[in-house]
C-alpha cells in the first residue's frame, strides 16, 4: 500500500502521523511510505530521518494527497486538505466531528474513507488511540492552568502549592477519566488542593486509593458542581461522551459565580467543550476572558510537546495501521471489532452513530459495509 504523512497545517501543531521507527516497520512489511518534505521537523528530525530508513520524501502535501492510498495524519483534516481527499482513499487519523459540520460534510462530499483515532476501542470499552493523548492533555492541563493563573496571564496570581503560611490553590477536576485522572496527578503533585467529580462510585473509589486520600473524591451531581467550581481557582473539564458532544457542566451562571481571576481549562473541546462559555482557541491566542474568568480552550493541547506526543501516539496506533495496510480497511475490521468502532465515514455515509445524532444526519451501520 502507499502510505502518504502530510505536514500538519493546523495552527502549532507540530507532531506527524508517522515517526521513523513507525514507518520502518510499515516498509518492512512491504508497504511503500512517503513523507511531506519538514513533516517531522516540529520532533527534530529532517527528511533524513527517514529517508535512512527506506521512505520517500514528497515536496508538498499535494503530492501526499494526490499519490497515496492511505493518509496517516494526527489532526482532523483542514477544509483545504479535506478537498483533496477523495473516493476509494482511506484516512487515519483523530476527526472528532461530533461539533464539526463542515468537516462531516466535506469528508462525505469526498467519499474517503475515514477512520478516527478517538473511536476505535480496545478492551472494556477502553479507547486506546485516544488515551496517549488524553494522558498528555491532563497533564498539560495542569501545568496551562497553573500558568494562568499567574497575575501577568490575567489570573488571580496565586500559585498552585502555596508556600508555608499561605493556602495553596484550590483545583476542581471534573471528570475521573485518563485526561482528569492525569491532570489531578500533576495538581497534587504541584501542591495544590484537589477536588476530583465524577458519577461513578467505582472510579472514585480507585481514584480515592490511587491518590491515597489526597485528593477529595467527591460523587458529581449538579449541586457539587456549582459550588466546588464557585470556590476553586482553577477547573478542568475532563468529560468525555465517545465520539459525542461534550455535555455542558458548567454554566454561564456558574461561570458568573466564580472568583475574579480564576482559570477554567476546557481538555473537551475537541468535542465541542464541557463549559457553556468556551470557543476553541489556538496555542497562538490560547485564553479569553468571560465575566472576570480566564478560558483556555486550546483545541490541540498536546501539540505543545510533539515530541512526547508523536511518539506515544505512534506507539497505541502503528498495530491498527500495519493491520489497515497488510489486510485493507475491510479486512482489518472483519477481523478486530474494535477497529470496526473507529470508522466514521465511507463512501458518502455517516457510520458512526452519535455523529449521526448530533448533526441530525443519517447514521449507517459499518457492520453492513464489510460484509
Amino acid at each position: 500500500m502507499k502510505i502518504g504523512v502530510p505536514k500538519e497545517i493546523k495552527n502549532h501543531e507540530y507532531r506527524v502521523g508517522l515517526s521513523p521507527a513507525s514507518a520502518r516497520e510499515l516498509i518492512a512489511n512491504g508497504h511503500e511510505v512517503t513523507i511531506a518534505t519538514g513533516a517531522a521537523a516540529g520532533i527534530g528530525l529532517d527528511d533524513n530521518a527517514y529517508t535512512a530508513i527506506g521512505a520517500k520524501i514528497a515536496a508538498s502535501n499535494e503530492a501526499i494527497y494526490a499519490d497515496s492510498e492511505m493518509i496517516v495524519k494526527v489532526k482532523e483534516p483542514q477544509p483545504d486538505e479535506c478537498r483533496q481527499l477523495r473516493r476509494g482513499q482511506l484516512l487515519f487519523t483523530y476527526l472528532h466531528l461530533a461539533p464539526d459540520a463542515e468537516q462531516t460534510r466535506l469528508l462525505l462530499e469526498s467519499g474517503v474513507t475515514a477512520v478516527a483515532y478517538e473511536t476505535v476501542t480496545g478492551p472494556g470499552n477502553s479507547l486506546p488511540l485516544l488515551a496517549p493523548m488524553s494522558e498528555v492533555a491532563g497533564r498539560l492541563a495542569a501545568q496551562a492552568g497553573a500558568h494562568c493563573l499567574e497575575r501577568a496571564q490575567g489570573g488571580c496570581g496565586v500559585l498552585m502549592g502555596g508556600v508555608p503560611g499561605t493556602e495553596p490553590a484550590k483545583v476542581l477536576v471534573i471528570g475521573g477519566g485518563v485526561v482528569g485522572q492525569n491532570a489531578a496527578y500533576i495538581a497534587r503533585g504541584m501542591g495544590a488542593n484537589v477536588t476530583i467529580l465524577d458519577r461513578s462510585i467505582s472510579k472514585l473509589r480507585e481514584l480515592d486509593i490511587e491518590f491515597q486520600g489526597k485528593a477529595n473524591c467527591v460523587y458529581s451531581t449538579t449541586e457539587s458542581i456549582e459550588r466546588y467550581a464557585i470556590e476553586s481557582d482553577l477547573v478542568i473539564g475532563a468529560v468525555l461522551i465517545p465520539g459525542a458532544n461534550a455535555p455542558k457542566l458548567i454554566t454561564r451562571e456558574i461561570i458568573s459565580k466564580m472568583k475574579p481571576g480564576s482559570v477554567v481549562v476546557d481538555v473537551a473541546i475537541d468535542q465541542g467543550g464541557c463549559f457553556e462559555t468556551s470557543k476553541a482557541t489556538t496555542h497562538q491566542d490560547p485564553t479569553f476572558v468571560v465575566d472576570g474568568v480566564v478560558h483556555y480552550c486550546v483545541a490541540n493541547m498536546p501539540g505543545a510537546v510533539p515530541q512526547t506526543s508523536t511518539y506515544a501516539l505512534n506507539n497505541a496506533t502503528l498495530p491498527f495501521t500495519l493491520a489497515m495496510a497488510n489486510l485493507g480497511w475491510k479486512g482489518a475490521m472483519q477481523q478486530n471489532a474494535d477497529l470496526l468502532h473507529g470508522l466514521n465515514v465511507h463512501d458518502g455515509k455517516l457510520t458512526y452513530q452519535a455523529v449521526a445524532a448530533a448533526q441530525g444526519l443519517e447514521y449507517t451501520d459499518p457492520a453492513t459495509l464489510i460484509k
